[in-house]
């Protein structure tokens, strides 16, 4: 017989934004008349087109391989060096981060990367993970056998959650026990907090002591607008011992259907045997990619690498600027409405607490119900995302001024 991989079966209920959509078809099945003015601010989806000057970049690739001499086959499963070397050297050397060109691995996601790249660690390591979180980090330790059973909360035994709460802003203090593998990201999906140079100095003395590495999302670094706040681990000395960090093209790039994203592995951070004799992770990150991934396509390589031209960068500043106005806007709404409102200054999302002791699932209904606007429920990112709702700015500025005008009008 074939057998299970039986962790899977650990893992609560379903995914958190396939279980939206379900009960958001639920609901426009009963209310067909309501599902033309439903908006959605749930998932974290781009709206907008692609900045013209990555569109133009592809539609010059696909052309290139309508031709024998220009065309191109399989490509570097971690990239093409072009690439490879412009992300390093405008995303951390303009910014005064040594990070070298081949440290620098192109995927197809964030999301895939975080899951993936469990397989160079061992499964005997104590993993620390914030809450509330991206519920994609812990679902993933689960199906790798990381973890215990979950408990009535949804709490996953073996795993250390780290409190995100309003007296911390939200960003996780190091523990005062041991752990090995540190997920942290910042700006946080789903609270929009971003880690002070403070905060990540402390999380990196950290890792250094235990001999630790931090995993560190950084994919919504594009939407720091604080010129005081880190855009990434490697500005904090010490960091190239003991990170990792990813970003992706999703959110600056609008990329969400293109998909292409990166990751950083300095050849300086190890890994240990369980003798305690360490290992570079650089080589193995390697060789996983080059045994199990084809790569990036050739067309998507060359839409990012445009990204990075005077044009590019222009029109990925505008795409910003839209979204964090759609966040202004929504931030202000939601404050007239008299509820409590964090993120949505240096990052896309808006972490709003529930009014009236409602639970976050009580909340997305009722806002359904009552708004026909989606939001997230704060409980799908962990046990203390309870009472909170998430709610994204990746939208068109009608509709994000549509919703602050419904939210207001709800009677809380």
């Amino acid at each position: 017989m074939a057998l299970l991989n039986e962790h899977f079966l650990k893992l609560k209920a379903g995914y958190l934004f396939p279980e939206i959509a379900r009960r958001v078809r639920a609901f426009c099945e009963a209310h067909p008349d309501v599902a033309p003015r439903l908006i959605r601010c749930g998932i974290g989806d781009v709206t907008e087109p692609l900045p013209p000057a990555a569109i133009a970049a592809m539609h010059r690739a696909v052309d290139e391989l309508a031709a024998r001499e220009t065309f191109h086959g399989y490509g570097p499963e971690q990239g093409y060096e072009w690439l490879r070397a412009t992300i390093a050297e405008h995303d951390f050397r303009a910014r005064g981060c040594e990070v070298a060109d081949d440290e620098i691995f192109v995927s197809d996601g964030t999301k895939c990367d975080m899951g993936n790249i469990l397989d160079i660690f061992g499964a005997k390591n104590k993993i620390a993970i914030p809450d509330p979180v991206y519920p994609v980090y812990v679902d993933t330790n689960v199906m790798a056998g990381h973890t215990g059973p979950a408990n009535a909360a949804g709490a996953y035994a073996g795993l250390v959650y780290l409190p995100c709460r309003p007296a911390n802003g939200f960003v996780p203090e190091p523990p005062k026990r041991h752990v090995d593998l540190i997920y942290l990201c910042s700006p946080n999906n789903p609270t929009g907090a971003v880690a002070t140079r403070e905060q990540l100095e402390a999380w990196v003395r950290y890792a250094l002591e235990h001999r630790a590495v931090i995993l560190f999302d950084a994919a919504y670094e594009a939407y720091i607008r604080d010129p005081a706040l880190p855009h990434s681990i490697y500005e904090i000395p010490g960091a190239r011992e003991c990170a990792i960090e990813f970003r992706s093209f999703s959110k600056n790039g609008g990329f969400t259907g293109v998909r292409c994203a990166y990751a950083v592995v300095p050849k300086t951070v190890n890994g240990h045997t369980r003798a305690g004799v360490a290992h570079p992770l650089h080589p193995l990150w390697l060789r996983r990619m080059t045994t199990k991934f084809n790569g990036v396509s050739y067309i998507t390589q060359r839409g990012a690498e445009a990204l990075y031209t005077p044009e590019g960068k222009a029109q990925v500043r505008a795409l910003i600027e839209h979204y964090m106005g759609n966040a202004t806007v929504l931030r202000e709404g939601l404050q007239k409405a008299g509820l409590r409102v964090f993120g949505g200054v240096n990052a896309p999302y808006l972490w709003v607490k529930t009014p009236r002791g409602l639970s976050s699932w009580d909340a997305f209904d009722k806002i359904l119900r009552e708004a026909n606007v989606v939001v997230t429920p704060g409980a799908g990112f962990g046990a203390r995302g309870e009472g909170y709702f998430r709610l994204s700015a990746f939208n068109s500025r009608a509709n994000a001024e549509e919703v602050a005008r419904r939210l207001q009008a709800m009677r809380w």
